[in-house]
């Protein structure tokens, strides 16, 4: 049969332009495309050959790639199924049986294209990829048990050629005849053997058919020519389809670096599957180390690669594990996970919401487990990435009871190991409803707090934290196991004793006592604190800052400062301790000369000596360098 010109169905010049600008970001995805489309092909003949004679070979089923420098071409050859006369024009010629002008239309309006994820299956369209790198493009295809093959020529330009062929073997090539190469532009030089190589181990490193090509391998002596031999350029190992009693904890954390580029093995991995509306597999690691930017704003990798089908789709895909834990590495494999068209954006459905649950449950569990059975492995585990995984406490409160269990803190208890919840709970008293806690920058700051004295000499537990983020979570409306948080700097506390009551009388007999003096102090702070009250929480240390309920904490006033936003001014509250000698003096010499001078620079000393001993920075160093030089002379030249 002479070759016959057909032209493409109305508009399809404009579909291939819109392609070729906007349909696909990265131009290197023609090559997936197209060998995902014989694996496809080889996947129908071995289908095909259990119960079809014709269908079967004695050759191995494979994939080859052929460059040539010279003619600039690069083509792809398999022995699948291959297309008759007809399923050419029916498959490649048409590019969707149900209207380009719809499909021309999605490609436009990305709401829609959004909304219709099966397009892959609808239109075929990965073909038509190949317009991206190549200025024609030549299909050469023979079906398994017929005699006659058939060839498709087009430019992309509106037209294409169909016409009889010779093929010794059924199946399909496809030949591509390049376009220059213009880094600018994306194109990387298609000719080049190891420029093809990187792309396979890229995108089809895990396709289970081999991909061959002829690779020339350096003369090993002088005066020798250069050989040329068949190489397979992909490693066929989807370790993640296979038992894990076949695979070796050495090919494990072998594929974990591979994928993850990091030399250190793996702490953990998590394998599991997902059957049911969609079947998934998915292998995942925790690091030992974290990334250097795990906790820059925009950080460049999430870790989790996305399959389908074994055909590599995206290498940082945040739709299938939430931000918290982005320091997961490993990949996700589904058989039929819906994509849009380009194959580069996953679409927000019920099913990727549902394979997401599924896989930070696993995730999630098995850090827990580990906080529970591996103790000495989870300590730096937690220093590591703790502070990513308390990020998930902020994302809504499904989830929160069983991050809480993975949650471990420095505690006044035991300062030669970090406690977690559990176990905070656990050795509570009967009765109370509180879980204390203290939060700042300096682990060696809080512990030395004046905030702790009244908690320590009652003997109750305070946990103590000091990442950014648990300024923020903390604030929270979270409870564990219905016992509430409450900040040991924060409101007035109530601290249970056996003498409550006695204490509670004396408390107020002294309050009463001291009343003139607060007020004056107050007076003369007045700029500075909303309040000046006798403290309950205070032992040794003459006075401290107390944030008011609902108030911000400087800690949050920082946190916020750093991004820029506008804040109220507040105030915070000086609890003095009543039987602190400073206080008793102050007392006396209230007493002697209401009005005297010095109380108004007591009460500047009270009030820095507060903020500097819980970390904070003076208003007016100088100021209150000044004050303490002349408390200073005053006192030696008593």
């Amino acid at each position: 049969m002479s070759a016959q010109t057909f032209e493409f169905q109305t508009e399809t010049s404009r579909l291939l332009e819109l392609m070729i600008h906007s349909l696909y970001s990265n131009r290197d995805v023609f090559l997936r495309e197209l060998i995902s489309n014989a694996s496809d092909a080889l996947d129908k003949r071995r289908f095909e050959s259990v119960t079809n004679k014709e269908m079967q070979t004695e050759d191995e089923l494979a994939i080859r790639l052929e460059v040539d420098k010279e003619a600039r071409t690069l083509s792809i050859i398999d022995n699948g199924i291959g297309m008759t006369h007809d399923e050419v024009v029916a498959n490649i010629g048409t590019i969707a049986k149900s209207g380009t002008k719809e499909f021309t239309e999605l490609l436009k309006n990305k709401e829609k294209l959004d909304e219709s994820p099966e397009l892959i299956g609808q239109f075929g369209v990965g073909f038509y990829s190949s317009f991206l790198v190549a200025d024609s493009v030549t299909l050469i295809t023979r079906k398994a048990g017929e005699d006659t093959a058939t060839k498709w020529q087009s430019k992309g330009t509106g037209s294409y050629e169909i016409s009889d062929a010779e093929r010794d073997f059924a199946g399909t090539s496809i030949i591509l005849s390049l376009k220059a190469s213009d880094a600018e532009d994306g194109l990387q030089d298609y000719t080049d053997p190891w420029v093809v190589e990187a792309l396979i181990r890229k995108y089809s490193d895990f396709v289970s058919y081999p991909i061959k090509m002829e690779k020339e391998i350096p003369a090993s002596g002088e005066g020798e020519e250069p050989t040329k031999e068949d190489s397979t350029l992909n490693s066929q190992k989807a370790i993640w389809t296979r038992p894990a009693s076949e695979v070796s904890d050495e090919d494990y954390n072998e594929f974990y670096k591979h994928i993850s580029r990091d030399w250190i093995d793996p702490l953990k991995r998590i394998s599991t599957s997902i059957e049911g509306t969609i079947e998934a597999k998915a292998l995942l690691f925790l690091p030992k180390k974290a990334p250097f930017d795990l906790y820059h704003r925009d950080m460049s990798k999430r870790g989790v690669q996305l399959y389908v089908k074994r055909v590599f789709i995206m290498d940082d895909c945040e739709d299938l594990l939430p931000s918290y834990l982005r320091f997961v590495k490993g990949v996700v494999d589904s058989e039929d996970l819906p994509l849009n068209v380009s194959r580069e954006v996953l679409q927000q459905n019920r099913q990727v919401r549902a394979i997401q649950k599924h896989l930070v449950k696993k995730t999630v569990d098995a850090i827990v487990n580990m906080r529970r059975n591996e103790w000495d492995e989870y300590q730096p585990f937690w220093t590591e990435f703790g502070p990513a995984i308390k990020e998930g406490l902020l994302m809504g409160p499904e989830r929160n009871e069983k991050l809480l269990e993975a949650v471990i803190a420095e505690s006044t208890k035991d300062e030669s190991k970090r406690r977690s919840l559990e176990e905070y709970v656990e050795d509570m008293p009967e009765g109370r409803e509180e879980i204390y806690y203290l939060s700042g920058t300096s682990i060696d700051a809080l512990r030395k707090s004046p905030h702790l004295e009244g908690f320590q000499a009652k003997g109750i537990e305070v946990l103590l934290f000091t990442d950014a983020v648990d300024e923020i979570w903390l604030q929270q409306p979270i409870t564990y196991k219905d016992k509430k948080f409450v900040s040991a700097s924060r409101g007035e506390v109530d601290l249970e004793s056996e003498n409550k009551e006695e204490e509670d009388k004396k408390d107020e007999e002294r309050k009463s006592e001291l009343s003139e003096l607060l007020t004056a102090l107050q007076d003369s702070l007045d700029s500075d604190v909303k309040e000046v009250r006798l403290s309950k929480r205070l032992t040794n240390s003459a006075a401290c800052l107390i944030t008011d309920t609902g108030d911000l904490s400087p800690q949050m006033e920082q946190i916020m400062r750093a991004s820029g936003q506008a804040l109220p001014d507040t105030k915070r509250i000086l609890e003095v301790n009543g039987e602190h000698p400073v206080i008793k003096a102050l007392e006396s010499l209230y007493k002697a000369n209401s009005s005297d001078p010095k109380i108004a620079n007591y009460a500047q000393l009270l009030h820095g000596q507060a903020l500097l001993a819980e970390g904070g920075q003076l208003a007016d160093p100088a100021g209150f360098a000044g004050l303490v030089a002349d408390l200073m002379v005053s006192a030696a030249s008593a």
